[in-house]
C-alpha cells in the first residue's frame, strides 16, 4: 500500500487491484477460521468416516502424487494390503 501510494499514486488501477486482493485475503482468512484453519470444509464429519472404516463400508489409505505428473499420475496405497495392492 505505501508502495503505490508514494510511488503510483495516480494509478488507479493498480490501487484497485491492491484492494481487491487485500478483500480477496480477509475473505479467505475469515473462511479457514470458520473451517478451524482448515483449507477444505471436510465431506463428511469424523465420526462417519470412522465408523465406515470400521465397518468395512470404507477403505483408509495413502494418496500418493507423481510431483512430475501430478494432474495424471496418483494412486492410493491402502493400509493393510500388502505393498504390491494399489487402487
Amino acid at each position: 500500500q505505501n508502495y503505490l501510494d508514494n510511488f503510483w499514486p495516480d494509478l488507479k488501477a493498480a490501487h484497485e487491484l491492491f484492494d481487491s486482493i487485500v478483500q480477496a485475503r480477509r475473505e479467505r482468512e475469515s473462511e479457514s477460521q470458520e473451517n478451524h484453519g482448515k483449507e477444505y470444509p471436510e465431506h463428511l464429519p469424523v465420526e462417519i468416516l470412522e465408523a465406515g472404516i470400521k465397518s468395512g463400508r470404507y477403505l483408509q489409505g495413502t494418496l500418493n502424487v507423481n510431483k512430475h505428473r501430478a494432474q495424471l499420475e496418483a494412486f492410493v496405497r491402502l493400509q493393510g494390503f500388502g505393498s504390491k495392492d494399489t487402487g
